[in-house]
This record gives structure tokens, sequence and C-alpha cells, in this order.
């Protein structure tokens, strides 16, 4: 790609990237590597003319959250219960009801991979884009409401 100063890099990260949730602490620590490794390569590439895309599907209709694909302990610390051990039993009720059909994911990154401006982010599906849509307004609200002692810092 350097070589012909053309080509498109497309990692594949999560909703999970973009927002943390209770129980998912480690996946999602490695999605948000994926995205700030996504986000640099993309300054590091983009004078070569290679671009880069950071996919972050929501929740599809695939065997991720099926007990052969998603390992959890037996047991629930009581004291996680209604954070953790709530989020995993809603894992377990809404597995092969997800909203999204991956078919027509595969076929938006497809879509995506050959246009001459890709976007850095690709949001899939109706609940990440809630989600994500949720969690800016979030920022803005922290950002507003503490922005004396965000800026006071400065010398």
């Amino acid at each position: 790609m350097r070589r012909q100063r053309a080509g498109h890099v497309i990692n594949i990260s999560s909703v999970g990237g973009l927002l943390g949730s209770a129980g998912w602490g480690i996946y999602n620590s490695t999605k948000f590597a994926v995205e700030g490794f996504s986000e640099a390569l993309a300054k590091e590439l983009k004078p070569l003319g290679i671009s880069v895309t950071v996919v972050e599907p929501g929740y599809f209709r695939t065997d991720f959250l099926d007990g052969s694909s998603l390992g959890t302990e037996e047991t629930v610390i009581p004291d996680y219960e209604s954070t953790a051990g709530a989020m995993r039993a809603r894992a377990l009720d809404v597995n092969h009801a997800q909203p999204g059909d991956p078919v027509k994911a595969a076929a938006a990154i497809v879509d995506i991979a050959s246009v001459a401006e890709p976007p850095l982010h690709l949001l899939l599906g109706t609940d990440c884009v809630e989600a994500v849509e949720e969690k800016t307004k979030q920022l803005i609200a922290d950002i507003e409401a503490w922005r004396t002692v965000s800026t006071s810092t400065d010398h």
C-alpha cells in the first residue's frame, strides 16, 4: 500500500470499543485499544494516501453471545449481581434476538472498502448509533458541567 500510495485498512472493533458496559471490562479494553490504534494509524497513513476505517458493529444476530462462544464464570459475586450479573443474564436473553443483520453488515463493510473518501468510524446498527449518540451527549454535558475545573489546569 505504501509503494502504490493507495489502500484502505479496515479494522473491526465494536460498540464495546466506544462505550463500556458492566461485566465487559476486559472485552471493552481490547476494543478501545483497536479504536486508539486505528485513529493513530489513520493519521500515520493519510499522507501516504492510505485510508483507515474502524468498523463498530452493535448487536448482530450471530453466535457471539451463545454459550459456545461466550465464556462466563458460573458464580456471580453478590456485590456485582445487579451490574455485571444483570448484564450476563441480558446477554443470554438477547442471544439470537439481536437487531442487527450480519449479512447487511458485511455488505456495508464491502461497500465502504472502495469508496474514495471512507469514514474513519463506521457505526453499524441502530443500537450502536443510538448508544454512541447518548454517550456523546453525556460527554458534552460533562464538559459543560466541569469546564471551569477542566480549563483551570493550564499555566
